[in-house]
Parts: C-alpha cells; sequence; structure tokens
C-alpha cells in the first residue's frame, strides 16, 4: 500500500490572480514558492506548511463561485464543498478571524466540533474555507470513530484497507517506468 504524506498541492481555478495572490499571501500569510505562465494560463503555488500547498490556475473566463455555505448540500453536478486548512495554535484562529474582518472578508464566529475548533470564511473566488485547530488530546487518526447510524457497507467494515475488493496490481518492470517531462520543469532548469 502506497503511503502518504500530505497533500501536495490542492489545485483550485481562479480569474484574478492578483486578488488571489494579496489574500492567500499577504492576508493569511502564505508564501508564494512558485509561479508558471505564458498567454491565457497561469499556476501559481502557495506553502500552507513545509509539506502541503495551494494552487491556483488563473484562466481569462472564470467566475468566482456562486455563494454557497460550507457542508450545505446541493443539486446537480459538484465535486467540491470547502479546504480545511490546519492552524499550530488556538490563538490563530482569532488572529485569523480579526485580519480577515479587518480586511473585509466575512468570518465566522470559532465553532468547536469537538475534535476541532473551526473558524470559516471565503476567499476572492469565493473558495470556502475552514481552518481548524485540533483539540488536545483528542486524535480521531489514532482513534478512529463512526458515530453514523446508517453507514453504508463499506462504513461497517472498520477504518483499516480492506484487501479483495480491487484486482491485485502488478508491479511495474524497472524496464517500463518511464518519466515524461510536464510543465514546470523551467522552475528547477538553470536559465
Amino acid at each position: 500500500m502506497p503511503r502518504y504524506t500530505g497533500i501536495n498541492h490542492l489545485a483550485l481555478a481562479t480569474g484574478d490572480m492578483e486578488a488571489t495572490i494579496r489574500f492567500w499571501r499577504d492576508l493569511l500569510g502564505m508564501r508564494l514558492v512558485a509561479g508558471l505562465g505564458r498567454e491565457g494560463y497561469r499556476q501559481y503555488f502557495l506553502e500552507i506548511s513545509e509539506r502541503d500547498m495551494v494552487a491556483f490556475f488563473e484562466w481569462p473566463h472564470v467566475e468566482p463561485l456562486p455563494d454557497k455555505d460550507h457542508g450545505v448540500p446541493v443539486k446537480g453536478p459538484f465535486g467540491f464543498d470547502h479546504v480545511s486548512i490546519a492552524v499550530a495554535d488556538r490563538e490563530d484562529l482569532f488572529e485569523l478571524k480579526a485580519r480577515l474582518e479587518a480586511a473585509g472578508f466575512w468570518a465566522s464566529e470559532v465553532l468547536d466540533h469537538g475534535f476541532i475548533l473551526s473558524l470559516y470564511s471565503f476567499d476572492p473566488n469565493n473558495v470556502a474555507i475552514e481552518f481548524s485547530w485540533p483539540v488536545p488530546g483528542v486524535d480521531l487518526r489514532a482513534r478512529p470513530r463512526m458515530v453514523d447510524a446508517h453507514r453504508p457497507p463499506c462504513g461497517l467494515e472498520g477504518s483499516e484497507p480492506q484487501p479483495g475488493f480491487w484486482p491485485q496490481a502488478e508491479p511495474i518492470p524497472e524496464e517500463d517506468r518511464r518519466v515524461y517531462p510536464g510543465e514546470g520543469r523551467e522552475l528547477v532548469e538553470d536559465d
């Protein structure tokens, strides 16, 4: 089974890279670590932590998302509700609330979900953001809990990956392990 280390980057879209960078870098304090671009396309990466980034594609005709509160069900095609970004200290939630409100952005009250305290807001693209601080002594990863009375059958099988559901994969022979050039190589190649 693969070993995961986090989310390398979450890729979102914007029609206004200037406002997006101003929000994520200058208001939230995330470092801008890479930028790619050409006519009609840009992609910029911001550092959330030493392992995680958020990236934005700027496409000319992208419009901000329609209004939709965090976690409220919708109908029709849909693939994303909100992103939750972990913060190191409880005080970070209140600092973020103050910064967001001072800049004219809506920010919720800090909510206690039992295992995390959360602050909710939206970026200039109307991307729903949650900032979460883990409650000390409560670690769902160490002690998973399912309290849904109407779990799907697979939810009754426990928290660990279940073998036998998918076909067994054969290792790819070394001679067939090709890596092809992709966008972004100019970030690491010499001028």
